[in-house]
């Protein structure tokens, strides 16, 4: 069957720290009155798999997909593959997330996990926008334990302001919490294990206090993490397609594209790729689709479709993310 540039439904998440700014930002249709803190805006979970909001393919989902062409999806070496292997969305931390670790590789499995290794790009902030990223140097295993023990574990956390333009890359492992006042684009391996260190001595939106995974976090720290820094990487200088590399990794690449108004580029190559548009309006043609992507929006292109057109109807900014 032909497949064709794909665009998805968001799928919304409740979050006791979220808020409205996908609605202000991107005019994404929230549901009244609650505060969202995540638009899912690809993914393949069980019980939230994204839905196809285009073409003749509209009202399957990525589940059907992955079952049924994950050969023309993702190329032929992933004919076999269970499921898509990244999950895609949009954050709105209005208060500070949960100090909190995803199990590395090595380990997940025996804990009844997945890794996950993601990137943050922050997409807004406020002025006192942070980050809470590795531990401060010279922290040790016995004191951050100690810590978790006293209500006093944040401190050994390292704190790093941040603004709009900035990334943050988090390999399974590395400690991590979203401070309040970020909008963030999250691309991330297919996972949803969290492990919670701590969270602020807050209740969720049931009223109770949020379940901990002291014993599973401590398994699963880099106690040789300190205090890591935000990606350094500029743009290049191109008339054209200016790219800005952000992460080679081996389960993604991602980098961030700024194209000026009218220039049209074209995308080929033998894997999945997503768009995710940050600023601006993109146009998408292949053969008979033709899609117009505002900020806040992602494509995904099929591995098989080979040369897309894009054209920026105004200048554009957006990630490129290849699976890998």
């Amino acid at each position: 069957m032909l497949l064709y540039p794909l665009t998805f439904q968001p799928i919304f998440k409740e979050r006791v720290w979220g808020g409205r700014n996908l609605e202000r930002l991107y005019q994404k249709a929230l549901p009244p009155n609650v505060p969202i803190g995540e638009s899912w805006e690809i993914s393949d979970r069980p019980g939230d798999a994204s839905v196809i909001a285009n073409g003749p393919l509209a009202g399957k989902d990525l589940r059907w997909l992955m079952d049924n062409h994950a050969a023309e999806l993702l190329g032929p070496q992933y004919a076999t593959a269970k499921q898509f292997p990244l999950l895609v969305k949009i954050l709105d931390a209005q208060e500070k997330l949960s100090l909190q670790v995803h199990p590395p590789a090595s380990i997940a499995a025996s804990m009844g996990g997945e890794p996950k290794t993601e990137m943050w790009y922050i997409a807004d902030a406020t002025p006192e926008a942070d980050l809470f990223v590795g531990l401060k140097q010279g922290v040790t295993r016995e004191e951050f334990e100690r810590k978790t023990k006293d209500g006093s574990v944040a401190d050994c956390f390292h704190r790093i302001p941040v603004q709009k333009g900035d990334v943050m890359f988090l390999p399974s492992g590395r400690v991590h919490a979203l401070g309040a006042g970020n909008v963030i684009f999250e691309i991330q391996q297919n996972s949803d294990t969290t492990y919670r260190v701590f969270d602020w001595n807050r209740v969720g939106l049931d009223g109770k206090p949020r379940e901990l995974h002291v014993p599973q976090s401590l398994a699963s720290i880099d106690f040789n993490d300190f205090e890591p820094s935000p990606i350094k990487s500029k743009y290049s200088i191109n008339p054209v397609l200016k790219v800005r590399f952000l992460v080679d990794d081996p389960l993604f690449r991602i980098d961030a594209c700024q194209v000026k108004r009218g220039e049209r580029f074209h995308l080929r190559s033998d894997a999945a790729q997503i768009i995710g548009l940050l600023r601006g309006r993109l146009d998408v043609a292949y053969e008979d689709t033709k899609l117009s992507l505002k900020a806040g929006q992602f494509v995904l292109l099929p591995a098989c479709l080979g040369r897309v057109t894009l054209t920026a109807d105004t200048q554009i900014e957006f990630l490129h993310v290849q699976n890998r």
